[in-house]
């Protein structure tokens, strides 16, 4: 059973407070990355998930405009400290959130209880070895398909868990995506992409948004 008393023994946490739609969430992050990586295995085990990316705002915001549809499921992979499911269920989508390492999956929990989600599906999934008990209605992601690796198994884990007529909707930096990631994802998929370009002080950065579908 998750507490967020032990939670906030085990963890050294700082609470950042983010907007999306009109609505605050509180998001708790590791006050320090030290603890997450391995000093031996320093770039394949780099603790990703312990940052939310632009991706991830523009993934949340689009989810929160979508219209809700209380007999469709949302599946969310590699979901990091839960920012997009946490958005999604605050605007009344019924979606599982899943992610594959064990601390992402504690800062997940927590943030779910911070901000009310407590009655979200939060699971452990790895998506070389998916175990799922359904499909669902739409897979929705934000920065998974940087690396090539990834592209199979993401690819196989949609056409087996994707219910008919379903969607997966991506989204990631396009400075950070393969260049050839459009033409592998359309051989099997009708996709539909668009560019959202943040601005900041000091910089622009575009991300790309991919509505997929299965072709017939």
């Amino acid at each position: 059973m998750f507490s967020l008393a032990s939670f906030h023994q085990k963890y050294e946490t700082a609470a950042n407070e983010l907007a999306i739609n009109g609505r605050k969430f509180e998001v708790l992050l590791p006050r320090t990355l030290t603890g997450f990586i391995d000093p031996q295995n320093v770039h394949s085990e780099f603790p990703f998930w312990a940052k939310i990316w632009p991706a991830s705002w523009v993934l949340a915001d689009y989810l929160s405009r979508l219209p809700v549809e209380q007999n469709k499921t949302f599946l969310e992979i590699g979901a990091g400290v839960g920012l997009v499911s946490i958005v999604a269920a605050a605007f009344g989508h019924n979606i599982i959130l899943s992610e594959y390492n064990a601390d992402a999956l504690e800062f997940a929990r927590a943030n779910a209880v911070v901000n009310g989600c407590l009655r979200m599906s939060i699971q452990e999934l790895d998506w070389n070895r998916p175990q799922l008990e359904n499909a669902v209605d739409y897979i929705v992601a934000s920065e998974v398909t940087y690396k090539k690796e990834d592209w199979h198994p993401l690819i196989s884990l949609f056409n087996n868990y994707l219910a008919p007529g379903g969607k997966v909707i991506l989204t990631g930096e396009m400075k950070r995506s393969p260049k050839n990631l459009y033409s592998r994802m359309g051989s099997e998929f009708n996709i539909r992409a668009k560019t959202k370009v943040l601005h900041s002080e000091d910089e622009q950065m575009a991300v790309f948004l991919f509505q997929m579908t299965h072709k017939d």
